[in-house]
């Protein structure tokens, strides 16, 4: 059948099930947006109030549905606005697609008004990218780029087109999903744009799988650690808490693999790291053996990696095997999909318990904050959160103390349930990405929280939320300043609080309002919990502003750099 490349971009869209996409239009992709007019119910196109906003909501849309995110943009300024949100989906291991238009073919490398080779700018922050010239070849790498972006380690990718080629006609004829895998030109796309599209399909190596049974029946302190790798599997939650069940030993998390155990499970010793809970790292520093799956080690986790589980066996499951000895050295690793690779274990794996190593774990709990008179703690707010919602939120956060304080303090049940940006540590995340949870969520109840330097980076989303009528929930921890720099001037930098305070407009609460968005500000728990029910009730969306003490910590802190157990600030 002939019809016009745009067109054809659409249809591919509908091959692969989409049916949101969120975007912002310009001079260039416009042939596209004019065909997308077509498809009004069919696939519904979220208009943002910024491109970047536009690469957050796709990406929080992939992250708590396991679908692939799509994002639209044009040329130049509009592309680059995207590179943000690409490398926060790269970083993460998030697949989106996100699509570009660039100047015509006669007017490539001459500087045109909005060019830009976005190719080559996001080449090292894509699993693929590809630059269309031929309108015949279109299909085909759409459906290669969304192969890639959900295949083996996921992550976004971005296709380029020239503009006279979305003009073009060209012949097209659909081809369901079920048929991509089997189909020859795809598959050699596949095996040069993407190095390890292989390895989800390959099977995890039987004795790799055996090495392991041999020393777990060793070990008399083992720990089990969780990365974002297990949420990023699909089908791995199940498996993985078969496993630790069956192994009967501590569990703990990188913030990215929250909700892989239940926070409130008997056996979840809590988050490891810069900001984990005591039982944790300690648990890390005393163990004779750890296993790691899906976990990249960053220097969050294992702030000194010479240090880092001193006294163990360490190994290592991934399906990545670029991640193996990047950044901790292993005594073993096994390379596979999490879920496969946890199904070999359970086939073969026998129950036993550990109990005077849980004891001494579990004895090493954190001091319970208590209520100060006249003071908001953020502790009281997560507590009310998760006791106001059933622990059944889908949580979206910015970057900074509110964030360590919802991984710290809101118990993750499931995966997708938290939403963050926890590589690349973006600022100005929170709001797109609790907008493409929502609609991809839309019987979910979902919290933005954010801290007063990160929301002013997106509040301009607040234009968004309204239009579209989404209920999210923003709770604002207002410090007036940035948290996290400031607490690191404060520990490390002698209280030189260079550039970091933050007494400046706007009111949030009247800029909700003037969005025609509900706002509060509170001081107290009480007020808080009487603003948040409204919230919940109302159905609308609300902004809950909360007054946290400028000197407000993250308990406890590890200095970058240093073992996981020499406690900067308990």
């Amino acid at each position: 059948m002939k019809m016009k490349a745009a067109q054809v971009v659409c249809e591919c869209l509908l091959e692969q099930g989409v049916d949101t996409v969120f975007g912002y239009p310009g001079g260039t992709i416009l042939n596209i947006y004019d065909a997308l007019y077509g498809y009004e119910g069919k696939i519904r196109h979220i208009l943002t109030a910024h491109e970047q906003g536009a690469s957050h909501a796709a990406d929080g849309y992939a992250r708590s549905t396991g679908k692939v995110g799509v994002c639209f943009a044009t040329s130049g300024p509009g592309a680059t606005n995207l590179t943000t949100g690409i490398a926060t989906a790269y970083y993460d291991s998030s697949p989106v697609v996100f699509l570009t238009v660039n100047v015509p073919e006669p007017l490539i490398g001459k500087d045109t008004f909005q060019e830009v080779d976005i190719t080559g700018i996001t080449m090292p922050i894509t699993k693929a990218n590809f630059l269309v010239r031929d309108a015949a070849s279109l299909a085909d790498t759409l459906r290669t780029a969304f192969a890639i972006a959900r295949s083996g380690r996921p992550g976004p990718v971005l296709i380029d087109i020239l503009k006279n080629v979305t003009a073009e006609e060209v012949d097209y004829e659909f081809l369901p999903l079920s048929e991509h895998v089997n189909h020859g030109r795809l598959k050699e796309m596949m095996d040069i744009a993407s190095h390890d599209l292989t390895s989800r399909e390959r099977e995890p190596d039987q004795e790799d799988v055996d090495v392991l049974l041999e020393m777990i029946e060793h070990a008399q302190k083992p720990v089990v650690l969780c990365g974002g790798g297990v949420i990023r599997s699909e089908g791995a939650v199940p498996e993985f808490r078969k496993f630790f069940e069956t192994l009967n030993t501590p569990v703990i998390s990188t913030m990215m693999g929250g909700g892989a155990c239940p926070g409130n499970h008997p056996l979840f010793a809590g988050m490891v790291g810069m900001h984990g809970t005591h039982a944790a790292n300690i648990a890390v520093s005393r163990c004779d053996l750890l296993i790691a799956v899906g976990c990249r080690f960053s220097d969050r986790v294992a702030l000194s990696p010479r240090h880092f589980a001193p006294n163990a066996k360490i190994v290592h499951i991934d399906i990545d095997r670029a991640e193996i000895d990047k950044n901790v050295l292993t005594d073993h690793h096994i390379i596979g999909d999490a879920r496969r690779v946890l199904e070999m274990l359970n086939e073969k794996l026998t129950v036993h318990d550990y109990p005077e190593w849980k004891e001494y774990v579990f004895s090493n709990k954190e001091v319970e904050l208590q209520p100060i008179p006249g003071k908001l703690l953020p502790k009281e707010v997560l507590d009310s959160i998760t006791r106001l919602t059933d622990g059944d939120a889908i949580m979206a956060t910015d970057v900074g103390q509110h964030q360590m304080w919802v991984a710290q303090y809101f118990h993750f049940n499931r995966p997708g349930q938290l939403i963050t940006s926890g590589g690349f540590g973006t600022m100005g995340f929170g709001l797109g990405a609790a907008m493409g949870a929502k609609i991809g969520n839309p019987d979910k109840v979902v919290v933005h929280a954010t801290g007063d330097g990160s929301f002013r980076m997106n509040c301009n989303e607040l234009a968004t939320v309204q239009h579209y009528g989404l209920p999210i929930i923003t709770v604002l921890f207002n410090n007036q300043t940035l948290g996290m720099v400031r607490q690191w001037q404060t520990l490390m930098y002698d209280k030189h609080y260079s550039q970091t305070t933050l007494d400046r407009g706007p009111d949030f609460v009247k800029l909700a309002e003037a969005y025609d968005i509900d706002g509060y500000r509170v001081s107290n728990i009480g007020d808080f919990e009487a603003a948040f029910q409204k919230a919940l009730s109302s159905g609308k969306a609300s902004l809950i502003e909360c007054a946290i003490d400028i000197d407000e910590m993250v308990h406890p802190m590890v200095p970058g750099g240093k073992p996981n157990t020499d406690f900067l600030l308990d």
